[in-house]
C-alpha cells in the first residue's frame, strides 16, 4: 500500500483525520472489491455444491504422491510460492486450476486429492480432484508413467459416491452429484510423451487416426461420467503443447521454437472433442457440456507476454528451464530462478501459478453460463 503523505497523515485536526479515514477506507474497500471481482457470478438461483476433477498434472493436487511413480512434485521446490512453501504435490510453484475453479466458484480455496491420507469426510461434501499427473485419454500413457488411468480415476470416483451415501444419505448425495462441476483436462501428455517423443504410438497412427483414438476414449468417458450422475460438465482443451519450454527442446530445432506438428495435432483433437461434445448434448438428457478452449488465451501469453506481466516465455524457472521437471527439478539444484513472477512457465512443463491464473478466471467467466 502507498504511504500517506504527510499532509494527509493523521493529525491534531479533525479534517486531517477524517481525510486520511477516508482514503484508508477507500483503499480498503477497493482491495475487498477486487477479492470479490475475483469470484465468478453465477445464474439467478444456481447453486455448484462441489467440484470434481479429473485428469492430468494440470489438476492434480497431490495423487501421485501415493503412487509408485516417478511422476511426482512432493519436494522443493515446488510449492515455493504455496501457503509458506509446502511442496504438496502440485506441478507449480502455488496453486493450480482445480484450486483457482474452486475458488472463483467460492466453494473453497484449496481443491484437496482424493488419495489424500488427510482427507476428511467434510472435504467430500464440497469437492475433490482424482486427476494424476502423466495420465492421458490413450490407456497406454498412464501405464507408461505408472500413474492413475482415467477409468481407474472414474473407480474411484464411485467409491467417493459410496463414501457420500454414507455421510449425507442417498438423496443429498444425489443432489450433490447432479449439481456439482465436472472438469476434466486431459490430452497434452498424449501427444507430448506418447505419441511425439516416444515410438509407443507413432508407428501405428498417423495423427489424425491417434486424434481419433484420444477422441474415443474421451467420449466414452463423459458417457460413462454422465450414466453416474454427473450433468455439469467440461473438459478442457490442449494448449499449444508445442510452445512448452521441454517440448521445444524436444521437437523445436536449434533455435528452440515452439513446436508446430504438436500444436497442429493438439488444434486437430480440440476441434475434434468440441464437434463431439456437441453432438453429446444431443443424446445425453439435461447434460450440460462445456468445451472450454485454453488453447488461444494460452497462445496469447506467450507470443505478447508483456500485455501479462511476463518476461520469459521459452523456458522454466526450474534449473535450466529447458528440460527439467518433476524429480529433475529439485532443490539443490542452484539455478532455479529467483523471481519466479516474470516466468509463464514453473519447470519445462507447467505454467507457474500467475500463468494460470491469468488463463483461469477470465475463460472460466467466459464459459460459466453454459453449465446452467
Amino acid at each position: 500500500m502507498t504511504p500517506l503523505s504527510p499532509e494527509l497523515s493523521f493529525g491534531s485536526s479533525s479534517s486531517s483525520s477524517s481525510i486520511s479515514l477516508t482514503i484508508i477506507f477507500s483503499l480498503f474497500s477497493s482491495l475487498l472489491l477486487s477479492t470479490i471481482d475475483a469470484r465468478l457470478t453465477l445464474p439467478y438461483n444456481a447453486t455448484v455444491p462441489a467440484l470434481i476433477v479429473f485428469g492430468d498434472s494440470i489438476v492434480d493436487s497431490g495423487n501421485n504422491n501415493n503412487l509408485a511413480t516417478l511422476v511426482k512434485c512432493n519436494f522443493s521446490p515446488y510449492g515455493k510460492d504455496f501457503m509458506g512453501g509446502i511442496p504438496t504435490g502440485r506441478f507449480s510453484n502455488g496453486k493450480i486450476p482445480s484450486d483457482l475453479i474452486a475458488d472463483s466458484l467460492g466453494i473453497k480455496q484449496l481443491l484437496p486429492a482424493y488419495l489424500d491420507p488427510n482427507l476428511r469426510t467434510e472435504d467430500l461434501l464440497t469437492g475433490v480432484t482424482f486427476a494424476s499427473g502423466g495420465t492421458g485419454f490413450d490407456p497406454l500413457t498412464p501405464k507408461v508413467a505408472a500413474v492413475l488411468s482415467l477409468s481407474k480415476q472414474l473407480e474411484l470416483f464411485k467409491e467417493y459416491v459410496g463414501r457420500l451415501n454414507l455421510a449425507v444419505g442417498e438423496e443429498r448425495s444425489a443432489t450433490i452429484i447432479s449439481e456439482s462441476m465436472y472438469i476434466v483436462c486431459a490430452g497434452s501428455d498424449d501427444l507430448a510423451n506418447t505419441y511425439f517423443t516416444t515410438p509407443f504410438r507413432k508407428l501405428s497412427y498417423d495423427v489424425p487416426s491417434y486424434t481419433d483414438l484420444m477422441l474415443q476414449s474421451a467420449s466414452s468417458f463423459v458417457q460413462e461420467l454422465y450414466g453416474l450422475g454427473a450433468r455439469r460438465i467440461g473438459l478442457i482443451s490442449i494448449p499449444p503443447i508445442g510452445c512448452v519450454p521441454s517440448q521445444r527442446t524436444l521437437g523445436g530445432g536449434k533455435d528452440r521454437s515452439c513446436a508446430e506438428n504438436y500444436n497442429e495435432a493438439a488444434k486437430l483433437f480440440n476441434t475434434k472433442l468440441s464437434s463431439e461434445l456437441n453432438s453429446l448434448k444431443q443424446q445425453l438428457p439435461q447434460s450440460r457440456l462445456v468445451y472450454i478452449d485454453v488453447y488461444y488465451r494460452i497462445l496469447d501469453i506467450i507470443q505478447r507476454p508483456q500485455n501479462y506481466g511476463f518476461e520469459v516465455i521459452n523456458k522454466g524457472c526450474c534449473g535450466t528451464g529447458k528440460i527439467e521437471v518433476a524429480v529433475l527439478c529439485n532443490d539443490l539444484d542452484p539455478l532455479t530462478c529467483l523471481d519466479v513472477s516474470n516466468y509463464v512457465f514453473w519447470d519445462s512443463y507447467h505454467p507457474t501459478e500467475k500463468a494460470y491464473r491469468s488463463v483461469v478466471e477470465p475463460v472460466l467467466s467466459k464459459h460459466i453460463n453454459e453449465f446452467f
